[in-house]
């Protein structure tokens, strides 16, 4: 679990308003892009199948920003703004880093009122279950397999760090 002389990360308030304002579309492609790099291919096939065009959204509280996306033919698709997704996940950007470090319980989390979970009970159970028993490491880089394009940019970028 957490360490306490770790230093906890916290979103300024004048920051979380800024991200606030700034269009969702964008960030929810990143989160999509990283959800798909990370866990599309550990995700069980009748977990997708429960997922299946259901409405999700992330919400980082302190950061005042949301993804919102969906589970679309085999991978996670950015959507636009809903008015009300079927599953809302929402906590500080602390709790997340926390939980996806493994260094939180999400129950302990929950209970704790830290992690609230709005809308489809069944589905936020589903999601929690699935997201406790993937295998770590979820994202291990070195297996990460870039387009083109963007691994070309990779081996630059080791290739300076290298000097």
């Amino acid at each position: 679990m957490r360490n306490p002389s770790s230093p906890r990360f916290e979103v300024p308030p004048l920051v979380g308003s800024l991200l606030g304002r700034l269009p969702a579309w964008p960030g929810s492609v990143l989160f999509v892009t990283g959800l798909n790099l990370a866990l599309a291919r550990q995700l069980p096939t009748d977990v997708g199948a429960a997922l299946e065009g259901k409405r999700l959204r992330i919400a980082v509280r302190d950061a005042g920003i949301a993804f919102d996306f969906s589970w679309q033919a085999g991978s996670f698709t950015a959507r636009p703004r809903q008015q009300q997704p079927d599953l809302t996940i929402a906590a500080s950007a602390a709790d997340f880093i926390a939980l996806a470090r493994r260094e939180q319980d999400p129950d302990t989390l929950f209970f704790s009122r830290r992690l609230v979970m709005e809308g489809d009970t069944e589905l936020g159970l589903m999601v929690k279950n699935t997201i406790d028993a993937l295998e770590l490491p979820v994202f291990d880089p070195r297996q990460l397999r870039l387009p083109p394009p963007l691994e070309l940019l990779g081996s630059l970028a080791r290739a300076i760090r290298s000097r």
